[in-house]
């Protein structure tokens, strides 16, 4: 492709993009297919020879945007939002095409140091202390299993790199059963393994750790000679928004010398507001905080913001220096790369610059506010339709409830079959979780161009797919 092809074929690309978020809510949020469709649809191998860029573009209009979920409508009420602001993806666009790989310093300078002094506004809006250091990681995942990975080689005295884990005393990692399953895969990631994961009881209406059980599973298991490493406490927690008292839980890993991971992917990006942050009352005294700006707060996926307060532990367990990595001659630098698993890292920062500069703090507030009034105001209203009941308050924008008409006898299947039902007709996108061992719907506002037209025609929408299914 030459430069003028590239410029034409760019220039296209963006005005199809700017056209597609446009036209988002004349389309069904979910494609109503089979499995299979799309597979059917394309050849069975690669083309021997080249392709004009005409015929591939027209095969992506003609097969492929019609079989996607669309992530940025702004009826998507399913899962937690992927958002993407436009300032956003333009970032990307210069991201994809500088093409760099920023995984030293010296590899792209302006990417480090922008992450580290974007990465501090960022600090500062969440109201986190000067203590706090943060990383760009891909996904909370990666963040937990990095902070899983830390928790480990401190309970081992930095001997499970070296030396491996056999041989080494049993870890225990205490969470409830509200986290979410990327908790799961860091421990079975880790080697520390499911069976050493201690699900601790929940309690309360904000389904948060039951602090008294932890302390005690904790002192338990020291007594039987396991080793107690980290605890996982959890902020909106994805299921229902289950929130564990924070400085509680800090109290007790400070008294038994444990690492506190919090993992706020969702909500944490609400403490941006300041009347939020008693969700998370006592955040200052964990070791370490994920959070998602790629959700709510509207930085292209991926963008997951991960704070430490010893970034040298963090370092200590991940860092490999051979010398080809190294940076000769120069001092005071930081090599992001060495904060987490991967060697090689994209230019994730500029996305989240240019987010912040172009709405401002305010802006990002103003919306995250209306989001959770509007999801309180849809809770409200459907609390009083007959034959609907409330399973989960609002946690900010999520609820759960359920369907219960009185003469259908197996509710947790009528429900299943009615989140079905709904997304097959289109015009909302839904999720269902268990609550208590009860099937339930959830419902959570978060899409960056979401109005409170789209929010409360949720309402007519659920009714109505509910009154056929009667």
């Amino acid at each position: 492709m030459t430069p003028d092809e590239y410029r034409e074929w760019a220039e296209r690309a963006a005005a199809w993009g700017a056209a597609y978020r446009a036209t988002l809510r004349e389309r069904p949020v979910r494609p109503d297919l089979v499995p299979g469709s799309i597979t059917r649809q394309l050849p069975a191998s690669a083309p021997e020879t080249p392709e004009s860029m005409e015929q591939v573009f027209a095969d992506f209009e003609r097969i492929i945007v019609p079989g996607m979920t669309h992530w940025q409508h702004p009826r998507f009420f399913a899962y937690f939002p992927a958002n993407a602001a436009p300032a956003s993806i333009v970032a990307e666009h210069l991201v994809s095409a500088m093409a760099a790989q920023c995984m030293l310093w010296q590899t792209s300078p302006a990417a480090t140091e922008l992450e580290t002094v974007v990465l501090d506004w960022f600090r500062q809006s969440l109201g986190l202390p000067a203590t706090f250091t943060g990383v760009i990681q891909d996904t909370a995942s990666s963040a937990t299993l990095a902070a899983v990975l830390v928790m480990r080689e401190r309970a081992l005295a930095w001997a499970g790199n070296r030396q491996g884990l056999a041989g080494q005393p049993t870890l225990r990692v205490y969470a409830s059963d509200q986290v979410h399953t990327s908790i799961d895969r860091a421990i079975w990631v880790s080697g520390i393994g499911e069976a050493n994961l201690v699900r601790v009881r929940t309690q309360g209406a904000g389904r948060g750790m039951d602090v008294a059980e932890l302390e005690a599973r904790i002192t338990s298991d020291r007594a039987a000679g396991l080793v107690p490493a980290g605890i996982i406490p959890c902020v909106g927690g994805t299921s229902v928004g289950a929130t564990d008292d924070i400085g509680a839980v800090c109290a007790v890993a400070a008294k038994h010398g444990l690492y506190t991971h919090v993992d706020a992917a969702w909500a944490g990006s609400a403490m941006i507001c300041p009347e939020y942050r008693h969700y998370w009352d006592g955040v200052d005294q964990a070791d370490s905080v994920v959070l998602n700006p790629h959700k709510w707060l509207g930085a292209q996926f991926d963008c997951c913001t991960h704070y430490v307060r010893d970034p040298a532990s963090l370092v200590r367990t991940l860092a490999i220096q051979p010398e080809y990595l190294k940076t000769h001659g120069t001092t005071g630098i930081v090599n992001y790369s060495e904060w987490h698993v991967p060697l090689g890292r994209r230019f994730r920062a500029l996305k989240l610059w240019f987010l912040l500069r172009v709405h401002g703090l305010e802006g990002l507030r103003t919306m995250i506010r209306q989001h959770v009034a509007w999801s309180g105001a849809l809770c409200g209203a459907l609390r009083q339709v007959p034959g609907f009941e409330i399973v989960s308050e609002p946690m900010l924008s999520l609820f759960a409830f359920r369907h219960v008409p009185g003469r259908v006898s197996d509710v947790d299947a009528h429900n299943v079959a009615l989140v079905n039902a709904i997304n097959t007709d289109g015009r909302i996108y839904l999720t269902q979780t268990k609550v208590d061992g009860r099937t339930a719907i959830r419902f959570q506002v978060g899409a960056f161009d979401a109005e409170e037209s789209d929010v409360m025609s949720a309402l007519t929408v659920i009714r109505e797919v509910a009154e056929r299914m009667q």
